[in-house]
Formats: C-alpha cells, structure tokens, sequence
C-alpha cells in the first residue's frame, strides 16, 4: 500500500493524507522520516502502524463520586464558570506538539472523557472539534462519543452536541435507584438519568448507558431489576460494572455498609449478563454487551492493542513505531496542565514499554474480549513472534483457562471470570515474583 506524503513542519499543520487511505494500518516509511528520535534502532520489529485513536480529557466535575479514581477535580475556582476557552486552547497546543508523532495517521475515533465533560457547553465542545479536524485526518465515518452526566442534562444540550459532531453518548446512570445514587454521591436522580436517556435515543445514532450493581445493599433481584430498567429504553449499548472500592478513595478508606459479599456480586455479574443477553444484547467484552452494529469502536481499539494520543489533564497515550512502542502520561492537575501546555510542555513522563512487557500489557487488554484475539494480531501489534506467550500460554490452555486454535486464542468460560489470574501467568519474570496482576482497567478510559 503506498502512503501519503506528509510535510514536516516545526508547529502545527494538518497532515495531507489522501482519501483514498483506509483508516487502519500505515506503512512505517510514510512516518519514519519524520520521527528519528523514535524512528531510531530498537529491539522490535513492527511491519505496519496500528489503527489510531484520540481520547481528550476534561477534568472537572460538579462533585467526586466517592468510588472515582480518575482523575477528576470539583470545579472549585472563583470564577462562576469553567474556564473552556482556555482550557480548548491548551489541548490544541498540546495536540500541535504531538503531531509530528502522528504524522499522516488517520483518527478512527475520539472518545471525549472525564470529569463530566457535558459540564462543558456545546459551543466549547464544537470549537474544540473543529480545530481537532484542522489539524488532523479525521476518518469520515469516525465515532465521536462524548461522555455525559444526567446532572448536567438539559433538553437542547444533547442536541447541540450532535451538531457540533459528537454522534455517541455515554450516559452516566449508575442507577435508577434514587437511594442508590445519593450513596454513591452522584448529582442526579432517576428522572434526570430516564430523560437523559431518552432525549439521547432521539438525538444521535447511537448511545451507552453505564450501569452499576454490587452496590450497598442491593439484592440480587434489585441488581436485575435495574438493568431491566435500562432495557426497557432498548439501548444500543449497555456498560454493567461492578462497584468496587480502588485504593486512595473515600470508600476504600470508609466502606459503605452493606455490600454484597464475592459470591453475592459473583451471582449478581451472572444475572445482569443473563438479562442483558435475553434482551439481544451481545456480551462481547467483559462489561460491555452492544447489539450488532454498535459496540464501542474506540474502546474495541484500546482491547485489540491499538495506538490512542490522550490530550488533557491527566491523560495517557500509547503510540506504535517501527521498533518501539511508548507510553506518554500529561500533567495531572489542571491548571498547571494548562499553564505547561501552553508552553509546549504538556507531558509529565514518557516511558518505551519494555519488550519483556509486551506479552502481559497486550493479553491485559485483547483477553477482555470474548472472541480472544487472532496470534497474527499479537505479532502485529507487538513486534514479537507468538512464541513469547508460548510457556503462559501452553500452561493455561492445560489448566482450562485459554482455548487455543491456528486462528483464534481466547479465554474459557472458566478462564474469563477468572481473567486475573489468567494474566498471573504472563507477567514478565520480575514481575510475577513480586506484585499482582493488578487491576483490569474499565472499558472505557
């Protein structure tokens, strides 16, 4: 496949990419003449780029949830509103610094995340939008999802967001259990989340909607009834995740009462993916279920190992090169994020994933899915040959954890629920001998 010619340019300046190139894979030398600080000699070998994502981070919410661990900050300034131009501003300059690393690479989705960034106006949200497509290629059937919190619902915002692009959203319900809510801190109730709900299904093509269960003092009957309550709006997508307590928030250091204990969230996890089913939705991820034709493109490209650049307080990037893969982080607070942006110094570290890393970090993500992955996508994606997962792999497929084919690993029944420690056996040497596999990071980023 030839590629696009692509000018090298000190500041920022779109990318010409013809249209005629797919989104997807890239010829490497249509970037390497432009990037030898990360172009240069390494210990892989990657024979084409992976597709590429965006993901921008607004930081802000009305309130922390406190079972949150992103990074997300009360909107506490003297000013009476959040500070969009300029926050817009900074996430423009960082993505003109980054450019040259994405070099004529096509974006096949951008996922707009928090905080709660429906807090921020249409008018903020199209701005920052169209300056994305100034300065990048934008696949023209690329999903836009912007995450939204019914708190912040009004009848024409939605709308507005569809005209300024955004085409997905992510509704953040958690519950429609009015109770529920106030425990779990959040700033809406159960009318609010039904009519958001509602005004989404009208405004764009698709939508999610995110669900909890194992919450203080649900029942199992009450864990399915919620998500029949969901149902009944037939949504497209149905995000069902379990409450847990992460280290360093207030409900890791104060428990609520009542929560139901493993077996119980265990039964609870069975029964919602049995009611999500029944109803036509497909569990393709582990707490994801989509009907045919909508499950989340850019979360899909996170569990099959490919590349995304995050912009935004806090925000993480993974980017592919011919003989490396490196992981980028920005600066966590807001405000010096955008001071620092703005001075072209948005990233606060950069690491190349080492080689021995590689098996681990991407079965972390492809095993999530149902369908497992394709070895040549292992081989593509990381550079290496499929016998580096071969001592794991051998090991879990007798154990009845993986099921291996010429064409298709993937996890068990058995293997699925207990995915942790499935990914014990591919931790690198160093690793496995002193920490966890850790946690499996939710669908969404």
């Amino acid at each position: 496949m030839s590629g696009p010619v692509i000018p090298i340019h000190p500041q920022a300046e779109r990318a010409l990419v013809d249209d005629a190139t797919p989104v997807g894979e890239l010829p490497l030398q249509d970037a390497a003449a432009h990037l030898p600080h990360y172009m240069r000699a390494g210990t892989l070998q990657l024979q084409a780029l992976p597709p590429l994502a965006l993901y921008v981070h607004l930081p802000w919410c009305l309130r922390k949830c406190p079972y949150c661990d992103f990074n997300s900050h009360e909107w506490r300034g003297a000013e009476s509103v959040i500070p969009e131009q300029r926050y817009v501003q900074a996430l423009m300059a960082d993505l003109d610094v980054a450019l040259p690393c994405i070099w004529g690479r096509r974006i096949a989705s951008i996922f707009i995340g928090g905080g709660t960034p429906s807090l921020f106006s249409p008018d903020a949200i199209d701005t920052l939008l169209a300056q994305v497509r100034a300065r990048v290629s934008l696949a023209p059937d690329a999903e836009i999802t912007l995450e939204a919190n019914p708190g912040t619902f009004e009848r024409d915002r939605f709308a507005a967001y569809a005209q300024a692009g955004v085409n997905r959203l992510s509704i953040g319900v958690q519950s429609f259990d009015d109770a529920k809510l106030r425990i779990l801190g959040r700033v809406h109730d159960a009318a609010q989340a039904r009519a958001a709900i509602e005004e989404a299904s009208r405004v764009v093509p698709t939508f999610n909607i995110d669900l909890m269960f194992a919450l203080p003092g649900q029942s199992l009957e009450q864990a399915v009834a919620e998500v029949q309550q969901a149902l009944a709006y037939k949504p497209p997508h149905l995000s069902l995740y379990q409450l847990t307590l992460e280290p360093q928030t207030p409900f890791a250091k104060r428990p609520p009462e009542q929560l139901p204990d493993a077996d119980l969230a265990a039964d609870m996890q069975q029964a919602v993916a049995d009611a999500a089913q029944s109803a036509g939705l497909e569990r393709y991820e582990v707490s994801a279920y989509g009907r045919p034709g909508h499950t989340s493109r850019h979360n899909r490209n996170y569990w099959e190992f490919g590349d995304y650049l995050g912009l935004g307080a806090g925000a993480h990037s993974k980017l592919s090169f011919a003989h490396r893969i490196v992981r980028q982080t920005r600066r966590r607070q807001p405000e010096r994020y955008m001071q620092q942006a703005m001075s072209g110094a948005a990233m606060e570290a950069e690491h190349e994933v080492a080689r021995r890393e590689l098996p681990f970090e991407f079965l972390l993500n492809a095993l999530r899915l149902r369908e497992g992955f394709n070895p040549e996508l292992y081989t593509r994606r990381t550079g290496l040959p499929l016998s580096t997962l071969h001592p794991g792999l051998q090991q879990a497929v007798r154990l009845g954890l993986l099921h291996e084919t010429p064409d298709r690993i993937a996890a068990t029944p058995r293997g699925w629920e207990l995915l942790n420690e499935v990914l014990t056996l591919f931790l690198p040497p160093a690793a496995s001998n002193s920490r966890e596999a850790g946690r499996i990071p939710d669908s969404t980023v």
